[in-house]
C-alpha cells in the first residue's frame, strides 16, 4: 500500500466517524435500538444482507470454489433454503414479533413461558455472538496483516474502534445505513475483482477454456450427508438449511432487531422478500469472482507461490496486493474492512440491546434519557469485549471457525422450535417446552461428539428442531393447559400472496440455473 490507498482508508474511517456523529440525537429506547421503527425496506434488506457478506465470506468463499481441494460452485447449495425460510418467516414467525413492540426478542419467551426461558436463550445469544466476533476480526485482521503488510494490532483498532465510536454514537440509525454503505462497498469490490482478474486472463473465452470442470458442480442430488465425508448435498443444504436460515434470521436477535425497527409490517415483509431474492445473485458474483481468480492463480505459477497451502484464503489478497493498481488496492481494503465493520456494529448493537432489556433494566422503569445512557455504556462494554477478545483468538483460531457453525448448528433448530411454540402452541407450557429445548440441544451435542461426520452437521438444524417439538407437544399432551398465554395465538398471515408465491418460483429457477451452470461455461 502507498500513500494514496492509506489516505482512501483514512478517509473512509473519518467518514463513519461522522455517520455516527450524525445519528447521535437518541431520545428513547425505540431510537437507539430500533431507529424509531421510521427504516423502509431498502435499507434494511441492504444492512440485512451487509451482516450475511462477512469479510471471511469475501475471502473464504472465492478461495473455496477457485482453489480449495473439493471446492467449486456446490458453495451456491447454502442459498437454495433462502425463498423458503422468508416465506415461514413471513408468514408465521416475524408478524408476531413485529406486533409485540418488544425489543428483545427474548422478552416475548417470557411472556409466554417465564422468565427462565428468557435469560438462558438471551445469555446463549450473548456468549455465542461475542465469541464469533471476536473470531471474525481476529481472521480479517491475520490475513491483512499477513498479505498487505498493515501491523495486526493497527488492524483489529481500526475495525474496533471507528465501528464501536459511530455504534455508540448512532445506534440503530448509524448502523444500518452504515451497513448500507458497506454493503454497496463490498459489493463494488466484487466487481473490480471480476473485472481485473478477467483482463489479466486475457477474457472471459480464455476463462472457460481453462475452469476445471469439477468446479462447475453446483447441485449434487446423490450426496444425502448421512455418511462419512458426504456435505453439501442437495437434500441436506435444503432441508437442513431451511431450519438454519429460519432461526437464524427469525431468533437471531441481531437480524431480527433490524425487521423490528421497519416502519410498519409490510415493510418488513418487503425485507423479507427482497433478501430472499437478492442473496443469490450476490452469491452468485463472489463465487464468479472466486473462478476466474482461481483459474489466473492456478495458470500463474508465481501467483500461486503466493498462497501457501494450508492457507487458500489467502487468494483474493493476494490478488489485491499484487495484481492491483494503488488507488484500487486501498478501495477493496476498505472493502474487506466494511465487511467486518458490518459484522461487528450488528453485533455491538444487538447485544447492547438483549443485555440492556434482558439483565440491566429489566422490569424496571426508568427515564428515556437514563435508558439510552445505559444503552450506550452495554455498546461501549459489548465492543470493548469483542475487540479485546480478538486479540486472544489465535490461541484456537485454527479450529473454531468451524466450531462456530456447528455450534451455530446445535442451537438454531432447537431455538427456532420454541419460539414457534411460543407464537403457535397455547397448550403448552414452560416445564414442557425447555424440556424440549434441552433435549433437541442435548441430540445434537450427541451427534457431534459420538456419531461425529457420519451425519453432515447442517442436519442438526432439522433435527434438533424436531426433536425439541415434538418432546414440548408429548410432555404438554400429559400435563394441564398453562395459564401463561399472553404472547401466544398470533393469527397467521396470509400464506398464498404474490411475494410468497414469487419466491417458490425463485426458488425453482435458482436450483434450475444453479444445475445448469455446469453447461453454460
Amino acid at each position: 500500500m502507498n500513500t494514496l490507498d492509506y489516505t482512501i482508508v483514512i478517509l473512509y474511517a473519518i467518514g463513519f466517524l461522522g455517520l455516527g456523529y450524525f445519528f447521535k440525537q437518541q431520545n428513547n429506547k425505540e431510537d437507539y435500538f430500533l431507529g424509531g421503527r421510521s427504516f423502509g425496506w431498502f435499507p434494511l434488506s441492504l444492512s440485512v444482507m451487509a451482516t450475511q457478506l462477512s469479510a471471511i465470506s469475501f475471502m473464504s468463499a472465492p478461495a473455496f470454489v477457485g482453489i480449495r481441494e473439493g471446492g467449486g460452485l456446490q458453495w451456491l447449495s447454502y442459498e437454495f433454503a433462502v425463498p423458503l425460510a422468508m416465506i415461514f418467516l413471513a408468514t408465521v414467525l416475524i408478524p408476531a414479533l413485529y406486533r409485540s413492540g418488544v425489543v428483545s426478542i427474548y422478552e416475548y419467551l417470557e411472556k409466554r413461558f417465564g422468565i427462565s426461558t428468557r435469560l438462558l436463550l438471551s445469555l446463549v445469544f450473548q456468549i455465542s455472538r461475542a465469541f464469533a466476533t471476536a473470531v471474525m476480526i481476529y481472521a480479517v485482521a491475520l490475513i491483512i496483516m499477513s498479505v498487505i503488510g498493515i501491523p495486526f494490532w493497527q488492524t483489529i483498532l481500526v475495525i474496533g474502534l471507528v465501528t464501536l465510536i459511530y455504534s455508540y454514537q448512532g445506534g440503530m440509525k448509524a448502523v444500518v445505513y452504515g451497513d448500507m454503505i458497506q454493503m454497496i462497498i463490498l459489493f463494488g469490490g466484487i466487481l473490480i475483482c471480476l473485472y481485473y482478474g478477467l483482463d489479466l486472463l486475457g477474457g472471459w473465452s480464455q476463462f472457460t477454456e481453462l475452469v476445471e470442470t469439477d468446479r462447475l458442480t453446483a447441485v449434487d442430488f446423490g450426496s444425502l450427508g448421512f455418511a462419512e465425508g458426504e456435505s453439501f448435498g442437495f437434500w441436506p443444504m435444503l432441508f437442513g438449511g431451511f431450519f438454519l436460515y429460519a432461526s437464524y434470521y427469525g431468533t437471531d436477535q441481531s437480524q431480527v432487531q433490524r425487521l423490528l425497527a421497519a416502519d410498519s409490517l409490510a415493510t418488513v415483509k418487503k425485507t423479507l422478500f427482497y433478501n430472499g431474492l437478492l442473496r443469490f445473485p450476490i452469491t452468485l458474483s463472489y463465487c464468479i469472482m472466486g473462478l476466474i481468480v482461481g483459474v489466473f492463480a492456478m495458470n500463474t505459477p508465481e501467483f500461486i507461490a503466493q498462497i501457501p497451502a494450508d492457507k487458500p484464503d489467502l487468494m483474493i489478497p493476494v490478488f489485491i496486493r499484487d495484481y492491483l493498481p494503488h488507488g484500487i488496492i486501498g478501495i477493496l481494503i476498505v472493502a474487506i474492512l466494511s465487511a467486518a465493520m458490518s459484522s461487528l456494529s450488528s453485533a455491538i448493537n444487538s447485544l447492547s440491546a438483549v443485555t440492556t432489556e434482558d439483565f440491566v433494566l429489566r422490569g424496571k422503569s426508568v427515564p428515556p434519557d437514563r435508558y439510552v445512557r445505559y444503552s450506550r455504556m452495554t455498546s461501549l462494554f459489548w465492543g470493548l469485549v469483542c475487540i479485546g477478545l480478538s486479540f486472544y483468538a489465535g490461541d484456537i483460531a485454527p479450529t473454531v471457525i468451524e466450531a462456530i457453525n456447528k455450534i451455530g448448528s446445535v442451537f438454531f433448530g432447537p431455538i427456532l422450535a420454541t419460539f414457534l411454540v411460543a407464537i403457535r402452541f397455547k397448550r403448552v407450557g414452560a416445564f414442557s417446552m425447555n424440556t424440549g429445548l434441552l433435549t433437541g440441544v442435548g441430540v445434537n451435542i450427541f451427534m457431534w461428539l459420538v456419531v461425529g461426520n457420519s451425519i453432515f452437521w447442517f442436519w442438526w438444524n432439522a433435527i434438533g428442531f424436531f426433536v425439541s417439538l415434538l418432546v414440548a407437544l408429548l410432555i404438554s399432551a400429559f400435563r394441564s393447559a398453562p395459564s401463561r398465554d399472553e404472547a401466544s395465538g398470533d393469527t397467521l398471515e396470509p400464506l398464498l400472496t404474490r411475494m410468497n408465491l414469487g419466491l417458490i418460483i425463485y426458488f425453482v429457477a435458482i436450483v434450475s440455473f444453479s444445475i445448469a451452470l455446469r453447461y453454460m461455461f
